[in-house]
């Protein structure tokens, strides 16, 4: 594994606790509208990371099969909806708005919960910059290491405001600054190591890399919409949150194709 790999493998990771430890530098839980409109550029860059980093790419892949080389990527992309929906249905989460629990039913403590809802939400961003590297490491797909490294700092980006959204609420909720910090920053370690776990599948994962990188895009999607979606629409209309997503969308794109 060489140091850009590395870098790339733990740079989202890094944004996830730079993010986190602003619960040192700030005295008060986060504003909802300032929450709203993190959460919109969140979203921003989620989807612009799966269509030009996943799909369009795994759309190349496929170009051998003509009009039929959307069906890997549409197969793979249902099989990441609903395999990110059977993960909401048995890990036991609770969302920062919600008091109803969500999951198996468990006796956690509604802060590990919360940190939980954050992990589930991570789960795919390690598993797209995990797919990419591979794609890449294998040497039979048009993936460049900037490629794969652009996934990974725009990833990097939007997970330093998820950092503060998680360790803030958690200082609120009674817990030490250290405390929320860790918890910040352990909700991003299954980043890194859904990442390692994906390479390390590599051998897998490569001969079915359209399905595999339309998985991690469907993934991705889910999330989105099933929880930063709702969140950042809630409670009074705000113009901010629509430019904030278009601002995410446009930067993750930016930096596709300018490092890709």
């Amino acid at each position: 594994m060489n140091t850009d790999m590395l870098i790339g493998i733990t740079v989202p990771f890094l944004g996830t606790c730079l993010g986190s430890a602003m619960v040192f530098l700030m005295k008060k839980k986060l504003d909802p509208r300032l929450n709203r409109a993190l959460e919109g550029f969140a979203s921003g860059v989620m989807v612009a990371a799966s269509i030009w980093s996943l799909i369009i790419p795994a759309m190349e892949q496929s170009e051998h099969l003509g009009k039929f080389a959307f069906v890997p990527v549409t197969i793979g992309f249902w099989l990441g909806i609903l395999f990110l929906l059977l993960l909401d249905h048995i890990i036991p989460h609770l969302h920062m708005d919600s008091d109803k629990p969500e999951g198996i039913k468990a006796s956690f403590r509604n802060t590990t919960m919360m940190v939980l809802a954050v992990t589930l939400h991570n789960i795919p961003e390690g598993m797209a910059v995990g797919v990419v590297y591979a794609a890449f490491l294998s040497g039979k797909s048009d993936i460049s290491s900037a490629a794969a490294f652009a996934l990974a700092l725009g990833i990097a980006i939007q997970n330093f405001p998820e950092g503060a959204i998680i360790s803030l609420p958690l200082r609120t909720k009674g817990e030490s600054k250290f405390k929320a910090f860790m918890g910040g920053c352990l909700s991003g370690l299954v980043e890194p190591i859904g990442t390692i776990l994906t390479i390390v599948a590599s051998t897998i994962i490569v001969p079915v890399l359209p399905f595999t990188l339309g998985f991690a895009a469907g993934a991705m999607i889910y999330v989105v919409v099933e929880e930063l979606i709702p969140e950042m629409s809630s409670g009074e209309h705000l113009d901010r949150v629509t430019v904030l997503f278009a601002a995410g969308f446009t930067l993750m794109m930016a930096l596709d194709v300018a490092l890709g």
